[in-house]
């Protein structure tokens, strides 16, 4: 399994950078983040939360009362990240499958 070789969060560039231990770069904006978050209540319920991410998901618009401002980025084992955003959802948690996955690089990372 890839793990992130090390993980920027800017704050000027609103944008999460991570180097994966492949030599793989991926860089997230925030916004992009935001709404793609893989938590039940953001993915529509229970039944969704096995679809596989994709980049497109990056450029979905936020809904009404969403925030694209990440307050503090917290990690969670040794496997996954969990924002806090500015409106104060703390729910998703993106695993490094989940962020490789996400990449907006336009690779397929499915089969890695």
């Amino acid at each position: 399994m890839l793990k992130p070789a090390s993980i920027t969060a800017s704050r000027s560039q609103k944008a999460l950078r991570i180097e994966w231990d492949d030599g793989h770069e991926s860089v997230f904006p925030w916004s992009g983040l935001r709404a793609a978050c893989p938590c039940a209540e953001c993915r529509g319920g229970h039944e969704n939360m096995g679809l596989t991410p994709t980049p497109q998901m990056l450029d979905k618009p936020l809904a009404p009362g969403q925030s694209g401002e990440m307050e503090e980025l917290v990690a969670v084992g040794n496997y996954a990240l969990q924002p806090r955003w500015k409106d104060g959802h703390v729910y998703g948690i993106y695993t490094w499958e989940y962020l490789r996955l996400l990449c907006p690089c336009g690779q397929d990372h499915s089969k890695e």
